[in-house]
Order: structure tokens, then C-alpha cells, then sequence
């Protein structure tokens, strides 16, 4: 179990077959993060704090039998908006962060059995939850590199 808990922080963390949350957000321009590359897509901001909604709603349930979802699917997107504070910014990053190293450090904890069924459930593992968040995590660090880039702040 040890050596799946270990396979499965290194994908939370990325850096293997997609770029690091940390580095997709690093230096990032406070000019962009609310930008929309074009009309169809979300701009970086939101993105982020999706992920944050997201990861934080699979963070709850896994540890919470309490936790309540948002309603989907716009309980999970933030409204848009065309100005972002950096006091806003920080809000989001620091509390995707937050969650971020509460998951790893669940994942590394000893009395959790990655295969076992979440207890308050009836038929979730604690490992298909983070792969969820894995997955997630990935596909939207993806799109923030490219609206960098489209945003020419890669």
C-alpha cells in the first residue's frame, strides 16, 4: 500500500505527464488572470477557482459524512467577472492549496486504506476520489497553460 500511496501523491502533484499546479501558476501576470483568451472559454481566475470548488467538494466528502455539494454544474463555476482583486486572486490560490496539501497528506495517512470503501458511503473508494481529483486537476492545469500562452503570459 505504501508504494501506491506514493505513485498516487506524485500524481497529485503532477510534474510526470503534465506540468506542476504550481507551475502553471507561477509568475502569472495579475493583467491576465481574468482574461478570457476568446468569447468561448473561462478566463484563467476561473478556472482556478473551479478547481478549488471541485477539489474542496471531493475533499468534504471524502472526510465529512456531513458535506454537502454544491448543485450542479453552477455551484462549481464562480461568476464571471472583469475585474480580479489580488486580494481575490490569493483567496482562491491559497485556498486550493489549502485543500491541495490536506489531500496529500491524506493520502500518506497510515490508517487509510486507498481501496477500501469511504465508510459514510456506499460505494466509493478513497482511491477513485483522488483519481477523480487527479484527472480534474490535470485537464484544467492543461487549459491554463494554454490560455497562457494564448494570453502570451507563457
Amino acid at each position: 500500500m505504501e508504494g501506491l500511496k506514493k505513485h498516487l501523491v506524485n500524481s497529485l502533484k503532477g510534474g510526470q505527464a503534465f506540468v506542476t499546479i504550481e507551475k502553471a501558476l507561477d509568475n502569472i501576470s495579475s493583467e491576465v488572470r481574468h482574461k478570457k483568451p476568446n468569447e468561448h472559454l473561462h478566463t484563467i481566475w476561473e478556472e482556478l477557482e473551479h478547481m478549488r470548488i471541485a477539489q474542496k467538494d471531493i475533499l468534504d466528502y471524502m472526510i465529512d459524512p456531513n458535506a454537502k455539494s454544491p448543485k450542479w454544474p453552477e455551484g462549481y463555476w464562480p461568476e464571471p467577472t472583469d475585474s480580479l482583486s489580488d486580494e481575490k486572486w490569493s483567496e482562491t490560490r491559497n485556498g486550493f492549496f489549502e485543500d491541495y496539501n490536506k489531500l496529500i497528506e491524506l493520502a500518506n495517512d497510515p490508517e487509510i486504506d486507498l481501496l477500501a470503501i469511504i465508510p459514510h458511503t456506499t460505494a466509493h473508494t478513497y482511491l477513485r476520489e483522488f483519481c477523480i481529483i487527479v484527472e480534474h486537476n490535470a485537464y484544467h492545469i492543461g487549459k491554463i497553460v494554454d490560455m497562457r500562452k494564448a494570453l502570451n503570459d507563457w
